[in-house]
């Protein structure tokens, strides 16, 4: 008898996919490191030019791909929105003023530049499709989170530099008399691609809802070239060896205290305000998320000018992937929970 066949083994290519982003990042952190020149402000890329046309492009496929029409129907749900925009417009900055506050305390020789990273992570805005993705797969009120994920990216476009002007007076925000025109160059660069798309989803919708993926790795390929060059600025300028690298440690420490203070004060404040469980689901994670996808962008426009821009993204780009992660997690135990594989039927 001739022994079975083995099975062929599986390309690991979904691992790829899933985690190709998060992948890029590591790529794009190393190639500034190791090959600076091109991307840095004077380079030959010119990445004040490319930047500035990815930005709006961006902001242009997002406004494209809103599913407007889906939207319209989680619009009478005034309780959660409230909840979830005053987290990540008031809650949020004022949990990132008293963090900013306590870091020195626990981490004496912190840098500005991380301490302008944390408060700028805490006024942005939510995801809308990792929160929408995972309300979904937790059995939460998935309109609300897309009306509220959506809802935080278009007044976050200005929301978020206003917080910035007003909480970083002591090294991030703009001069009273810059403020104005950074804010004007902003509306052009995000909110009003951001608008036009909008305005040509209705005739456009099939053509975009049929290249989703295209879409996602292009605006993805842009976020990781602003990533790159704002690493290529910071090691032009000498701003990681006068730091030193293992400045990432203490980042990601402080990222993860941060990260489950705010899940445990979303997840109090919905119990005692008696949320059902599928509002309490969307309100954590439309709560708790924070976009790297506007988030890059908008920095590399409030920041542009600092060398030190690499170091202000650093805690967002930890925060991204645990936010992933830890939700993930949660958004399978709470699936369970709702298909009665465990016991209870709240969500914990």
């Amino acid at each position: 008898m001739k022994p079975a066949p083995t099975p062929p083994s599986v390309p690991p290519v979904p691992w790829l996919r899933a985690n190709g982003f998060l992948l890029g990042l590591v790529a794009a952190v190393l190639l500034g490191f190791l090959l600076p020149g091109p991307g840095s402000r004077e380079g030959f890329l010119h990445p004040g030019v490319l930047n500035n046309v990815g930005i709006a492009l961006i902001l242009f496929l997002q406004g494209l791909s809103l599913a407007v029409e889906k939207i319209k129907s989680g619009a009478a749900n005034w309780r959660l929105h409230l909840i979830i925009q005053a987290f990540t417009f008031l809650v949020f900055p004022l949990v990132g003023l008293v963090f900013d506050a306590a870091l020195p305390l626990v981490w004496p020789d912190v840098p500005g530049s991380i301490r302008d990273g944390f408060l700028y992570l805490c006024v942005l805005p939510s995801t809308i499709s990792t929160s929408v993705v995972l309300t979904a797969a937790a059995r939460g009120n998935t309109t609300g989170a897309l009306f509220n994920a959506a809802l935080s990216n278009l007044v976050g476009v200005v929301l978020t530099p206003v917080l910035v002007h007003l909480l970083m007076r002591h090294g991030g925000g703009a001069s009273s008399s810059a403020f104005a025109p950074l804010l004007l160059k902003i509306t052009l660069l995000t909110l009003l691609p951001f608008a036009l798309g909008m305005l040509l989803r209705p005739s456009l919708k099939a053509w975009v809802d049929a290249r989703k993926a295209w879409s996602a790795r292009l605006s993805n390929g842009i976020i990781l070239f602003i990533v790159y060059t704002a690493f290529c600025d910071s090691v032009e300028q000498d701003i990681w060896h006068r730091h030193g690298l293992l400045l990432a440690l203490p980042t990601l420490a402080a990222v993860v205290v941060l990260f489950a203070f705010i899940s445990l004060l979303v997840h109090y404040t919905c119990r005692a305000l008696k949320l059902d469980r599928e509002d309490s689901i969307a309100a954590y994670f439309c709560s708790v998320k924070k976009t790297l996808a506007m988030g890059v962008p908008l920095a590399a426009l409030i920041f542009g000018e600092r060398a030190d821009l690499s170091l202000i993204l650093l805690p967002i780009m930890f925060y991204h992937p645990l936010q992933l992660l830890v939700n993930g997690f949660f958004a399978s135990r709470w699936a369970r929970k709702a298909s009665g594989l465990s016991d209870g039927p709240e969500g914990g």
